[in-house]
């Protein structure tokens, strides 16, 4: 149920389907092998019916920031218990066959009893077993550097015998205004929520690659609101794209540099963001324009071109809607009067993609199909 429901939303996000996906429970003979490996070149020990890794045996544990050791609370996950078993307090558990949850549904048959595998050897060994003994980019929550991450390398590392990932990409987290979003805290939000709510749940993908991910991020439904009123407001200045003129290459191959660029700079996806829009503002034409909107797209994955399609066709006016395009010239002018600026120009967008230019007069507002 939760693995569908997962995948749901992050099809609805334009998230990409991994091309594996691995059960945790379907690697237990590739546990079994690593810890085996790891207790016979000492990296690890038994004690009190499980299996621990022992950190005192590195040179450097502490990978991620200079901890100081005192300060550290235990090397175990908020909420568990100290372990009288460990010989130091940063050793970590590779199988447990005695543990407080001794409800766990799963376990399974080991050379020291039957049990179940520590969560942070599960991550080693599928990496390993699908991306090889070296990785360029391993990914994860800001609270996965300590001690998850750091445990990964530790046992990674002691066994293959050579250092293990390149690079590590910590996400920060997402807020609210009184802190860290959290379903203990009640303040948990699900893409279903948002579209109950009336969101595409792309205007929050668009809402988080407008900030950096080494930054927090607040959420609020003003935020959210920003966002959309930014979403549509770039959907329909695509929209109004007439698609006139032809490629210019040269142009193409200059602003994909740029965007480029922005991503290579620490996966900067504001600045990235922010290269879309000079775009729009850039002395092209109308066809250089939607190719570079859908290059860009490819990464950013707002599905701008296929929605400014949608908003075309929907707001498409025949001849003698002269009583729609006033309703719309009407609507502009109470969000100008409201100040909300966005959807004036929102509305202005959505007139040029209907074939109405709009002229702000001291008499009022003249329009004309163009």
């Amino acid at each position: 149920f939760y693995t569908e429901a997962f995948f749901d939303d992050c099809k609805k996000l334009n998230i990409k389907y991994p091309d594996v996906v691995q059960p945790a429970t379907g690697m237990i003979e590739s546990y079994i092998k690593v810890i085996s490996g790891l207790l016979e070149k000492g990296y690890a020990y038994q004690a009190g019916g499980n299996v621990y890794f022992d950190t005192a045996k590195l040179e450097h544990y502490y990978v991620f920031n200079d901890h100081d050791e005192e300060d550290l609370a235990v090397g175990v996950r908020e909420g568990v218990d100290a372990d009288d078993n460990k010989r130091n307090k940063t050793d970590f558990v590779l199988w447990f066959t005695k543990s407080k949850f001794e409800d766990q549904a799963l376990k399974w048959d080991s050379p020291w009893g039957v049990g179940y595998p520590g969560w942070h050897i599960e991550c080693s060994c599928i990496s390993m077993r699908y991306l090889g003994e070296y990785l360029d980019i391993h990914c994860g929550g800001i609270d996965n550097a300590f001690p998850h991450h750091t445990n990964e390398i530790a046992q990674s590392e002691a066994y293959l015998g050579h250092p293990w990932c390149r690079y590590w990409v910590h996400v920060h987290h997402l807020d609210t205004a009184g802190g860290k979003m959290s379903k203990s805290k009640g303040e948990f939000t699900t893409v279903t929520t948002l579209e109950e709510r009336g969101y595409d749940p792309l205007v929050y993908r668009l809402f988080c690659l407008q900030s950096h991910y080494r930054k927090s991020l607040t959420f609020s439904w003003e935020n959210l609101d920003n966002a959309r009123a930014a979403y549509d407001k770039l959907v329909a200045r695509v929209a109004a794209l007439t698609g006139e003129g032809t490629v210019d290459e040269a142009a193409v191959e200059a602003h994909q540099a740029a965007f480029k660029e922005a991503l290579g700079n620490d996966l900067n996806t504001s600045l990235a963001v922010t290269r879309l829009y000079d775009v729009l503002k850039a002395d092209l034409n109308d066809e250089t324009k939607r190719a570079l909107v859908g290059s860009f797209d490819q990464v950013l994955g707002l599905d701008l071109l296929e929605k400014a399609a949608a908003l075309r066709e929907k707001e498409k006016v025949p001849v003698e809607g002269a009583e729609e395009i006033e309703a719309l010239i009407a609507r502009r002018a109470g969000a100008k009067k409201d100040k909300n600026w966005a959807e004036a120009d929102r509305i202005r967008d959505v007139l040029k993609a209907m074939g109405v230019e709009i002229k702000d007069t001291p008499a009022g507002v003249e329009w004309k199909r163009i």
